[in-house]
């Protein structure tokens, strides 16, 4: 059962990355996605705030970040790998995650900057694929201890919030303003931001207070 399953209506229509989702249904609705990453990514897209200005969105980031990340104080290195059946992810592939997508929307823009093709999400994974995707996320920064890893994102969200700061508003919230980010859904920058960062923060730390739980 999905989580919209109460809500009677006829038709959903939303926009998801690069392509625009139609459900069609009778009442009452219900629906099953394969991947629960995606519906990790289509939460954040549906549920997704509006910001008034850049300050305001790097103030979420940060906010919500400082909340996510000091859940992995409490958790020792020996833990790191430890697979709880109810929870998804380890600690360490929950970080990964993290790591892998701010990466990702670092360089989409690094790239761009350097004049070069844009393939998203990369150019082996597409969007219809994040499974494999995040498994390669776990892959390149799995071997790093949960310290590491911790330094590593935090140092990239700072990097994030540094790039979102040099953006002018146009840039930040109006639509088309780079390649990258120019798909059907015709996300402005900012959207991309949030469900990158605010978004997975918020809801992964969900899921880590949950292995912390489970653990104990």
């Amino acid at each position: 059962m999905g989580f919209l399953s109460f809500i009677q209506i006829k038709r959903i229509r939303f926009h998801c990355f690069y392509e625009e989702l139609d459900f069609l249904h009778s009442t009452p609705y219900y629906f099953y996605i394969e991947s629960s990453f995606l519906i990790t990514k289509l939460l954040g897209a549906v549920f997704m705030r509006e910001y008034q200005n850049k300050t305001e969105l790097i103030n979420a980031i940060k906010e919500h970040y400082q909340k996510y990340i000091t859940e992995f104080d409490s958790i020792s290195e020996e833990f790191k790998n430890k697979r709880i059946i109810e929870v998804e992810q380890t600690p360490s592939e929950n970080l990964s995650y993290q790591i892998g997508w701010v990466t990702l929307l670092l360089q989409w823009e690094k790239d761009e900057q350097q004049g070069k093709i844009v393939q998203t999400p990369t150019e082996k994974y597409k969007w219809n694929n994040l499974g494999g995707l995040n498994q390669s996320f776990y892959q390149e920064y799995g071997n790093y201890s949960l310290a590491k890893q911790k330094e590593l994102l935090t140092q990239l969200v700072e990097e994030l919030c540094h790039w979102v700061e040099s953006l002018s508003d146009t840039e930040l919230f109006e639509s088309e303003q780079r390649n990258w980010a120019t798909t059907k859904a015709k996300w402005p920058i900012w959207k991309w931001v949030h469900i990158n960062t605010v978004a997975p923060f918020t809801n992964f730390r969900t899921k880590i207070r949950k292995w912390k739980k489970l653990n104990n």
